[in-house]
């Protein structure tokens, strides 16, 4: 690549021990066994050389006096939000409005979070077109191979996406699949005409950016806005008319696009790959030029499993799977259902047992102790959890079916989560992967750590909406990642793990982690700035607060030993989703 290249090509994100990216993910080969295969399986790169193991400490005196504590604290923690919801509860009649006839043992249920009430109200009729889509690929596919010899590449299926994202994309948004195609049209001629100029990305980044702001401000265009005789386009606005809401997932695949092109340009190309080639590989690897064309654009942006929600894959990515086509067996599909279908039951049984969301929508909290205060807040964030989890996995689920494998969302439970770079690495992992290649890598990566940190959670906060409770989750998120960034480089796990305290001291910095972030979790998604300060004033104002705050820092603690020892667990077994990263300042 040319010197006066000024943006780098984030070709291995690989780290090595005096040096390493923030946001990076690096995973050891995964294998089942025992209790550790409950994990999520991701794809793999590399491993810590001679990473040292501690012996099993499950049946130690120890961890017998953490199972007695979690067999009181965690049965506790389900009883006092289904006590709150009994429709005896002084409160009930708050936000009996908010709850809907349910179908679980005469149960109401609490369908009122907006968002999941999209999904859930329609997961029937999406499950519907999935089997069609299915079915269609099926019949295409037996029709395009009937008279030529088969072959080695998946590219014939490029017109087939291109058909059904046009039905699909009419069928959801109406008319507005015109502005939508003017929009892709607009930043592929961008791409194009910039060609490897370094205008381009700085074209690219202020052209998606400007239009995020405008699909916000103008709230998706009107086509009478133009002239009163296209008034008649907007009547039919189809079965989802508000596109520019997730068209901030379509962004960041133009912006995909856009970049892979560019450094497609600058490289020596010539490589190849097979069809066992990692995820890593394909999302670094850039395709010929030829590939670049609108036609395998606009299949990509509008694939259809993908398009409403993600995950995010990267062009390069979903290009070399139709190139060198990758086995996705029937059982793993299957297990993935399995997985899908537990998820959304348990989904299922929070929402018609625990009616957080109603209670904190209508703050229907008066004469709530600490403890209920507290339970409010984390059950929200464990359906924030799964709201998010049960979209994903769905859509996924979608794809892997069309024989298309993206990055899998949320690698962990959410309460099994002690820091911030690995929650948020876990959290929307496929949203972390772009971050690091169009972004982190970019600006400098682990150079300018603090700055682009600050940059990078402040673009995540306005991408996922332009409020301000949201950029002041940004922010605290960045703040909260100081202290652990300090403690890693005070406390490095090569010079102390070996010491009988460190992992003790570990589990007191995981406390202070943990409640910062389920503080800045429920400023952004949860309550907002005001009902965050509401509770801190509940917390730390009377006496009461005090001793509660206390009890749970103690209850965190036992849960933290309990993490570091299944975290310790995958790594003897050899399956691994901690990053690098969190081994140095946290793990035993």
């Amino acid at each position: 690549m040319s010197k006066d290249v000024v943006i780098n090509m984030p070709t291995d994100m690989r780290n090595t021990e005096s040096h390493f990216s923030t946001f990076d993910l690096d995973y050891t080969p995964l294998k089942p066994g025992g209790i550790t295969s409950l994990t999520v399986d991701i794809p793999t790169s590399s491993r810590i050389p001679n990473e040292q193991r501690p012996p099993p400490r499950w049946k130690t005196p120890e961890f017998i006096f953490y199972y007695v504590v979690a067999l009181f604290a965690i049965p506790l923690m389900v009883w006092v939000p289904i006590h709150l919801s009994s429709p005896s509860h002084p409160n009930y009649p708050y936000y009996r409005h908010k709850l809907s006839s349910g179908w679980m043992f005469g149960r109401k249920v609490d369908n009122s979070d907006t968002q999941y009430r999209s999904f859930r109200n329609n997961i029937l009729s999406l499950s519907f077109l999935v089997l069609i889509f299915i079915a269609l690929k099926y019949m295409y596919t037996r029709s395009a191979l009937r008279s030529a010899s088969i072959p080695s590449d998946k590219l014939y299926l490029i017109p087939f996406f291109l058909a059904f994202s046009v039905l699909y994309l009419t069928g959801l948004h109406g008319t507005s699949i015109f502005k939508i195609l003017f929009i892709l049209t607009a930043n592929y001629w961008i791409a194009k005409t910039s060609r490897g100029s370094r205008v381009g990305p700085l074209l690219t980044w202020i052209f998606n950016v400007l239009i995020l702001f405008a699909n916000e401000t103008y709230g998706g265009y009107r086509y009478a806005s133009l002239h009163p005789s296209l008034e008649v386009l907007d009547t039919f606005r189809g079965i989802y008319p508000r596109w520019h809401i997730s068209f901030n997932i379509t962004m960041l695949r133009l912006v995909s696009f856009n970049m892979d092109y560019y450094w497609a340009y600058h490289s020596r190309r010539g490589e190849d790959l097979s069809s066992t080639s990692t995820e890593k590989q394909r999302a670094n690897t850039p395709l010929a030029l030829e590939d670049y064309t609108y036609r395998n654009y606009i299949a990509y942006v509008l694939y259809p499993p993908l398009y409403i929600a993600g995950p995010i894959l990267t062009f390069n990515n979903f290009m070399w799977q139709l190139r060198r086509p990758i086995d996705i067996p029937m059982r793993v599909q299957s297990r993935y259902l399995v997985r899908f279908l537990v998820s959304l039951l348990t989904m299922e049984s929070i929402l018609h047992y625990m009616y957080v969301v109603a209670i904190k929508d209508t703050k229907a909290w008066q004469g709530y102790t600490p403890l209920e205060l507290s339970m409010i807040g984390f059950w929200n964030l464990i359906i924030v959890w799964l709201k998010l989890l049960l979209p994903w996995r769905f859509f996924r689920l979608w794809s892997l079916a069309s024989g298309i494998d993206p990055p899998e969302n949320m690698i962990r439970c959410v309460v099994n989560n002690y820091s911030t770079l690995g929650f948020w690495r876990s959290w929307h992992r496929s949203y972390n992967l772009w971050i690091v290649r169009y972004i982190y890598i970019p600006l400098g990566g682990a150079k300018n750590v603090a700055v682009t940190t600050v940059l990078v959670f402040s673009f995540v906060a306005l991408w996922h909406d332009l409020s301000f409770h949201l950029l002041a989750w940004g922010w605290l998120v960045s703040f909260f990642i100081l202290p652990e960034l300090l403690a890693r480089y005070l406390l490095p796990q090569a010079k102390y793990g070996h010491l009988s305290w460190y992992r003790h001291v570990c589990a007191i910095g995981g406390v202070l982690n943990i409640s910062m972030m389920v503080s800045a979790n429920l400023v952004g998604f949860v309550i907002g700035t005001d009902g965050i300060m509401y509770m801190a004033r509940q917390m730390t104002g009377t006496w009461q607060g005090f001793q509660f705050l206390l009890a749970a820092s103690c209850i965190i603690f036992v849960g933290l030993q309990l993490m570091f020892e299944y975290s310790s667990q995958r790594r003897r077994d050899a399956k691994r989703c901690l990053p690098k990263v969190l081994i140095i300042y946290f793990a035993p």
